[in-house]
């Protein structure tokens, strides 16, 4: 969550942007994440680079708005499963199903519009190696999300579109940003979960998680206070993800990730 909105008795509105960028933080505030995202929306499409605050605002939007419908189409997903191995009769399944589709419909729907977003507006005018890195970041996680309720040769296209875009982000993130940035590890950290859930890769996720803490932490003593808190918070997911995924190597029988799998939602 972002800051509290700050705005001085005498101080005016100086446009539509700024009008925009006020009321995402006042929406936010209400937790009307849907209004955020037109808002967020509106400034994105304004023809200019985000600015910081206004990246963040963008990505919090967009996370929260699409994050309650991933949760509603696993909650419909696991009923749907429930009811068709109680067999419980076609017409209720039919139902579900259904309800599921209209889920699904309106999941997609979120993320291919803040992927159009970032490939014709953000991605073309990231000014610096962070904000490429960041808006790649983001390009993978929605084709991440997408993948996980397509199937087929839908399955494979959005798996391996989000691969792409993480890989992309690595290679400049590991060039030019230092180990501890935290959308370096923030990366790390989703691209690391990618490999675990999408491509069912778990040595390559627990390879890819210890590089990343491993090369943050050589350098963890020469960081100030505040960027020490904000590396060591991802650098415990990254942790925390390594153990869960060890474990279920060596115990393959045991309720492998079960939705405790941590990822990065800034």
């Amino acid at each position: 969550r972002s800051a509290s909105i700050r705005v001085g008795r005498s101080t005016a509105m100086s446009g539509t942007r700024d009008e925009c960028v006020f009321m995402a933080r006042l929406a936010e505030q209400a937790e009307r994440f849907e209004d955020m995202v037109e808002y967020m929306k509106r400034v994105a499409c304004m023809g200019s680079e985000l600015n910081l605050d206004e990246r963040n605002l963008f990505s919090v939007a967009y996370k929260n708005s699409v994050g309650a419908r991933r949760q509603a189409w696993r909650a419909v997903n696991t009923l749907e499963k429930r009811e068709a191995a109680a067999s419980k009769g076609a017409a209720i399944l039919d139902l579900v199903q259904r309800y599921r589709e209209k889920v699904e419909s309106e999941l997609s729907g979120k993320c291919r519009e803040v992927l159009k977003i970032l490939f014709e507006e953000l991605i073309p005018k990231a000014g610096s190696s962070e904000s490429k890195v960041f808006y790649l970041k983001m390009k993978g996680d929605y084709h991440r999300y997408l993948s996980e309720f397509a199937t087929g040769e839908n399955h494979s296209k959005c798996a391996q579109e989000a691969h792409d875009a993480y890989q992309s982000a690595s290679e400049t993130a590991i060039s030019e940003l230092p180990a501890t940035h935290p959308v370096r590890l923030g990366l790390a950290l989703n691209f690391s979960v990618f490999y675990y859930e999408v491509f069912s890769s778990p040595e390559k996720a627990c390879l890819l998680s210890k590089a990343a803490f491993d090369d943050a932490m050589a350098v963890m003593d020469s960081l100030d206070e505040d960027s020490y808190k904000d590396s060591a918070a991802i650098m415990q997911l990254l942790r925390d993800n390594l153990t869960l995924w060890t474990s279920d190597m060596q115990n393959p029988g045991s309720a492998g990730g079960d939705g405790m799998t941590m990822e990065d939602f800034s």
